[in-house]
Order: C-alpha cells, then structure tokens, then sequence
C-alpha cells in the first residue's frame, strides 16, 4: 500500500471525488487552526501508477509514504 498525502486546500471538490474513485480508501486528518487539514489517499500497488500519473496530470502537489504518517509527523510538517 502507498499513502498519499494531499493538502485538502490542493485539490476542489470534482479533483477530490475523482481521487476517491482511484483509492481503495480515502482518510482525512483534521486539525484546528491556523494548520491545514490533508486527506490520505491509500493506494494498492496496482494503483499507483495510474494514481499518480493522475496527481502528476493535474499538478497536484502531494507526498508519498509507503507507511500511514503518523498525526505527528503531518504535524511536524506543517510547523
């Protein structure tokens, strides 16, 4: 499985269902101001070429982990 970690202010509402339709599952961590929310797309391996190629297309910046980032980690990211 892969995770894909996509800012939720990175992708509009028909970006995001399409994304959902390519993911076996689709998170979304929330957090309170002033840090931004992300959505965790976790892909199989048979997906990710086509999922990424997606994000890639539609300029979509995202991060890769091979493992679910921990709530701290995206944290630790933001500040």
């Amino acid at each position: 499985m892969w995770y894909f970690q996509i800012r939720q202010s990175g992708v509009d509402y028909e970006q995001y269902r399409q994304l959902q339709q390519l993911a076996e599952l689709t998170e979304v961590e929330l957090f309170n101001e002033p840090y931004e929310n992300w959505y965790l797309f976790i892909v199989d391996r048979d997906q990710y070429r086509t999922f990424a190629d997606t994000l890639d297309r539609t300029g979509i910046a995202y991060e890769l982990r091979s493992h679910r980032p921990q709530r701290d980690e995206l944290l630790a990211m933001m500040r």
